[in-house]
């Protein structure tokens, strides 16, 4: 591995063409494309932790990352629904003027369209951690919201949390489940507004704990790699024993 993790970066995000369609129309994930670590007669009794890759990417991005992170998870890799327009390549969770604006309904609605598969995935008690680069930390973080008891745990890699106020907010605060937020001090992706507002938001509604890198730009750097599995060992203890 090099310093900056391979894959793990957005394409030109700040300046991008932008998807047509309003969130609300968001088509459902496509099953077929999601990539597991193990197959369907190993995955009972084991946690699962769950992939969302960022704007103009795929699934394969942060599956390179699996061999890395602790095999006692099964791993599932899934992809956006949203092509973005010629030419940005890959898939995307919302309209890239998402990234600005106030609004966050095309954020709600991609976190909707997770949790519609996550439910046809697996069952109810099979222990769920999210682990998001950039706006598929965006999801993630507002599927936690939605859903606070569902999971057990966020990894924020640079994102930010989206607008708004959802209902469950209130029972996230109660319940304060633990997340994991890092970035770059050099990161020039994610508008300084954004990172304010999720620098005030999240320590009011969760376990924050994470680390701001010196020279890392909007990406994963092998440093930052080593605190997410040592986070994702912690989470691991913390889980109940199964039967």
């Amino acid at each position: 591995m090099r310093d900056v993790v391979p894959g793990c970066q957005d394409v030109g995000m700040t300046d991008a063409p932008r998807e047509t369609g309003p969130g609300a129309d968001l088509p459902q994930l496509d099953d077929d494309a999601v990539l597991w670590s193990a197959p369907p007669e190993e995955r009972a009794g084991r946690p699962l932790l769950v992939l969302l890759h960022g704007y103009g990417s795929n699934e394969n991005d942060l599956f390179a990352l699996a061999p890395y992170l602790p095999p006692a998870f099964v791993i599932a890799a899934v992809r956006a629904p949203l092509s973005p327009p010629f030419p940005t390549p890959g898939w995307s969770w919302f309209p890239i003027e998402g990234l600005h604006a106030s609004d966050a309904t095309a954020a709600t609605a991609a976190a909707k369209a997770f949790a519609a598969w996550l439910r046809g995935a697996t069952d109810a008690t099979t222990p769920v951690g999210l682990l998001g680069f950039s706006q598929g930390s965006v999801i993630a973080l507002q599927a936690l919201r939605l859903d606070p008891s569902r999971f057990a745990f966020v990894v924020n890699l640079a994102g930010f949390v989206a607008d708004g106020d959802l209902p469950t907010d209130g029972e996230l605060a109660e319940l304060r489940p633990p997340v994991f937020w890092g970035r770059g001090a050099r990161d020039e992706v994610i508008p300084a507004a954004r990172v304010a507002h999720t620098i005030d938001w999240l320590p009011r509604h969760v376990e924050l704990s994470g680390r701001v890198y010196p020279g890392l730009t909007h990406s994963v750097s092998e440093e930052e790699l080593a605190d997410v599995v040592a986070f994702l060992g912690k989470q691991l203890d913390a889980l109940p024993a199964r039967e």
